[in-house]
């Protein structure tokens, strides 16, 4: 198709757009990342995570989970730039840098405050790049330049709006609108063109081709500069990027451009500047208006756009066509002949030009079902459900003489003007009369239907999934049946095939492939190419051979498997292609698969075809990771750790939940993983494509996680592995242990003495029970003797209670005579001569012989009070003991005046001092203490 017939289908056949094959898109909506529709700017960091800045915050995708971090000041993010380890932000009024703290979490750090940069008032940051030292920050009115050696911040102003700034080549350009192009130039800018073209455009990107500045305009395509001279980009996409609007644009790895349109969803543009593919809503994008376009490590194309993030995977090996509308149907074969492609579906025969974006044309004389479709001699014949037609260009002829369905058409090798065919009701020969193919007999004596057989060794195999496989006996005229035998191979075998391939028969079911043995007569399994099925994984037994690249074909759960052949050896090999689950599929046991050019196959599917380019399967690596952790009491209290070495919890902390990732986003590859836990189970679990591993009330002890995935069929290169330790619950600590043994070792000493006890007590109960009588009598002996004792002891009290009491009031009376004796004597007229004999007096007022005596009789009467009170208080005097004493004998302060040759009202001085040094309570009588001693 030459240039101007693709124009014209791209820029006009809008309705045929629908058909167009494209890369995989991967769409991430606000549910799935958990943050606002709107996204401005996409990086990647060396551990291949991708950012985004969201309405919300910054968005970090690592190829299994999206987390949030919300924004610093809670305004939109509107870019990001990752730089090293760091990943640099900007939003209204801030701009600064998120990096990793030691737990792994990321925490903001602004630059702008932290440096004190004066901002303009409502300003915000729309691009960050960064050129050696220097990372530039960008908004509508200046750009601040960042030196990160000196931490030294210097801004260019502007008078009008700056649009975007641009590296390249490590020089930085913007455009100021109205102004024109400037370049920074030792921190200064510089007017580059003031070009009426640039004062009526606004720029999308600059670029450097062939050592010239490329610049590219929102509507007016792309210009070349040369000193102030601007000149148009002369390329064969110009009409159509004069119709669209392009917002954002990238050079790709490649040398071709990625172009992101404000409606028009994305435009693919070549180095030689055509127009190669256009992706928009009706085919995969989630919106059409693009923010921000960048390419990863992977050559995948990350879009940010007004509602959701997209990925493409522009390496990925599979381009797919997508029949939304239901208008082909599900493919049951496909060719490539003369230049056009061919689809039999279940809706009728389509054809299109190879290698074009037109649209599939139906064949108005086929609308039943297409079982087949095959070349023979240079002739295309179609057997569909009304019989078999031939194909030239579009135009069909009917094969006259059936109105059976045709399966398939085989050539038979010992006569070119004949061919085999299968129907719905047993077998029939074509030949060629004259260049015209006519239905020349059914093969009498057998009428099953014959969708698989081939004629092989002389003999016509047929397999019938319902009744097993028949090896048929037939005359040399191809007319009658001679003979049928059943082989006992299979019975029942429903999607089984039978095919020739190279020179031998095969036979593919659920078992393996099973090569037949002509010396033998029988099917033997090929342990070679039963490697084509995965026996868990098994789907179809149906076999597809490619004749123009001598493959073989085969499909399974999870792989698409082909045998090919060594160039230099010719030895068999096995190939495994990766069948994600996300990739349409073909109806069971109606898989087929065509080759195209250039190593190309298109493979049907339900739904439309894939496309697969075996020269972009590559080997590739993986790295697992675990990223977080988090760890839960049964209460429900959460601490969310990020893997960073070995960790130690308390024991109610024994619910896990570990998340894994692989930075892989190819949307046709799975990503399964597998894992264990040592210490608690040492097996591998099931692979699974979930990225979180949960255990539940772990018991105390040690413990280590691994985790490896599997990316298609690939192993990751590492195991990612973390090791905690869940410690003891205190009722089994090392003290409570010791606790228990010493409790153990006290429970059976007391046992063992209590049935010591018991056997001793049961032994003495006989000699209790013999000495009771005896202990009984001496008991009232005992008693008899005791009333005597008391009796005898309650005669002493009383005696020395009289002996006391008389004691007492003889002391009373002696030193009350002894007193009023003085005072007659002190009221003479003489005191001298009197003096000596109240000397005399005194001395017999104070004899300590008395006391004695009393004290004596006292204890005799009450025995060890004084001691009892000493003990009691130690600080009383001897006096204060001759009070309690008296006290004790309940004597008022009246009748212990004379004893203690004092006055009454001494007496009540002395009991008061004696209350303080016993620390009576106010209330508490001294009296009553001292008696209930």
């Amino acid at each position: 198709m030459n240039l101007f017939r693709r124009y014209l289908c791209f820029l006009f056949l809008g309705t045929i757009l629908y058909a167009q094959e494209h890369p995989p898109i991967q769409v991430y909506t606000s549910k799935d990342y958990a943050g606002e529709t709107q996204n401005w700017s996409i990086s990647q960091d060396i551990r291949n995570y991708i950012y985004v800045a969201n309405n919300k915050g910054l968005l970090e995708f690592n190829g299994a989970e999206w987390r949030l971090y919300e924004s610093p000041n809670k305004s939109i993010l509107r870019s990001v730039h990752v730089i090293d380890d760091l990943i640099y932000t900007g939003c209204n009024g801030d701009f600064g840098y998120w990096e990793k703290d030691e737990s792994g979490q990321l925490i903001y750090n602004s630059l702008s405050k932290t440096l004190e940069v004066p901002l303009l008032e409502d300003e915000e940051f729309w691009n960050i790049i960064n050129v050696d030292n220097y990372i530039l920050f960008q908004s509508l009115k200046r750009i601040y330049i960042y030196n990160t050696t000196t931490h030294s911040f210097h801004n260019i102003d502007s008078n009008t709006i700056i649009y975007k700034i641009f590296e390249v080549d490590g020089k930085i350009y913007f455009q100021n609108t109205e102004e024109g192009l400037f370049v920074i130039d030792k921190g200064e800018s510089k007017l580059v063109s003031d070009h009426p073209v640039l004062m009526r455009n606004r720029l999308v990107n600059v670029f450097i081709e062939n050592n010239t500045l490329l610049l590219e305009t929102e509507n007016d395509g792309f210009y070349t500069i040369n000193g102030t001279q601007l000149t148009k980009w002369n390329i064969p996409g110009n009409m159509t990027l004069e119709e669209v609007s392009v917002f954002r644009s990238i050079r790709l790895k490649d040398g071709s451009y990625m172009l992101g349109t404000r409606s028009n969803g994305i435009l693919h543009l070549t180095k030689e500047g055509l127009i190669n593919f256009k992706i928009n809503v009706v085919n995969g994008l989630s919106n059409n208006t693009i923010h921000w376009i960048y390419e990863d490590n992977e050559q995948n194309i990350w879009l940010a756009l007004e509602n959701g993030i997209n990925c493409i995977n522009m390496s990925s090996p599979f381009r797919i066509y997508e029949d939304d509308k239901g208008k082909i149907g599900t493919i049951n074969t496909s060719i490539l002949f003369n230049d056009l492609v061919y689809v039999g579906t279940n809706q009728g025969l389509f054809f299109k030009e190879n290698n074009s974006d037109s649209a599939f044309t139906n064949i108005e004389t086929i609308q039943e079902a297409v079982w087949q479709l095959t070349e023979i001699n240079g002739v295309l014949f179609c057997g569909h459900d009304t019989g078999t037609s031939i194909i030239d260009q579009g135009t069909t002829k009917k094969v006259v003489g059936i109105n059976q369905g045709t399966w398939n058409l085989k050539p038979i090798d010992s006569n070119n003007e004949l061919i085999l065919q299968g129907n719905y009701d047993g077998l029939y020969v074509l030949q060629n009369v004259e260049g015209d193919w006519v239905i020349r007999n059914k093969i009498e004596g057998f009428d099953l239907s014959s969708r698989f057989f081939e004629y092989f060794d002389d003999h016509i195999f047929v397999n019938h999934e319902y009744k097993g496989v028949f090896k048929i006996e037939v005359d040399k005229g191809f007319r009658s049946v001679i003979d049928i035998k059943k082989l006992p191979v299979i019975d029942k075998e429903l999607h089984s095939s039978i095919i020739k391939y190279k020179n031998d028969l095969l036979l593919g079911f659920r078992e393996g492939v099973f090569k037949y043995d002509i010396a033998g007569k029988k099917f033997i399994r090929d342990s070679v190419l039963s490697q084509l099925f995965d026996g868990a994984n098994f789907t179809s037994g149906k076999l597809i051979p490619v004749k123009e690249t001598n493959t073989l074909w085969a499909f399974s759960e999870r792989n698409l498997s082909y045998l090919s052949l060594n160039n230099l050896s010719g030895s068999p090999r096995i190939n495994k292609i990766p069948w994600s689950k996300a990739l349409p599929k073909g109806l069971t046991g109606y898989e087929n698969v065509s080759y195209l050019d250039d190593n190309s196959y298109l493979i049907g599917t339900s739904t439309g075809f894939v496309l697969l380019d075996l020269d972009k399967i590559k080997e590739k690596t993986f790295h697992v990771e675990i990223n977080t952790i988090h760890v839960s009491t049964l209460k429900g209290a959460t601490l969310e750790i990020f893997n960073n070495g070995n960790s130690t919890f308390e024991n109610q902390y024994n619910n896990f939940r570990f998340h894994f990732n692989v930075a892989e986003f190819d949307k046709y590859v799975d990503t399964e993983y597998q894992y264990k836990l040592k210490g608690f189970q040492e097996d591998w679990s099931n692979w699974s494509d979930s990225p979180v591993a949960t255990y539940e009330n772990l018991p105390f002890g040690s413990y280590n996680l691994n985790v490896r995935a599997r990316v298609g069929n690939t192993i990751t290169e590492n195991v990612a592995s973390y090791s905690f330790s869940i410690q003891r619950p205190w009722l089994l600590s090392n003290t409570m242990i010791a606790a228990y043994a010493l409790v153990l070792i006290i429970l059976s000493f007391v046992v063992h003495n209590v049935y010591k006890r018991y056997y001793r007590k049961q032994r003495e109960r006989l000699l209790l029970k013999t000495e009771r009588e005896l202990e009984l009598k001496e008991l009232e002996n005992k008693q008899q003797l005791m009333r005597f004792n008391n009796d005898k002891l309650r005669q002493d009290i009383e005696n020395k209670n009289r002996e006391l009491g008389i004691s007492t009031m003889s002391l009373i009376k002696k030193n009350e005579f002894l007193n009023n004796l003085k005072k007659e004597l002190q009221n003479v007229d003489d005191p001298k001569r009197l003096k000596h004999v109240i000397k005399i007096i005194d001395r017999n007022l104070n004899n300590t012989d008395d006391w004695n005596l009393f004290e004596e009789a006292f204890n005799n009467a009450d025995k060890d009070f004084l001691k009892k009170i000493k003990e009691l208080h130690p600080a009383l005097t001897s006096n204060d003991l001759r009070l309690c004493a008296y006290l004790r004998l309940n004597l008022s302060s009246k009748e212990i005046a004379p004893l203690l040759n004092i006055s009454p009202r001494s007496v009540e001085v002395k009991r008061y001092r004696l209350r303080k040094k016993m620390d009576l309570a106010h209330e508490a009588s001294l009296s009553d203490y001292i008696l209930e001693i």
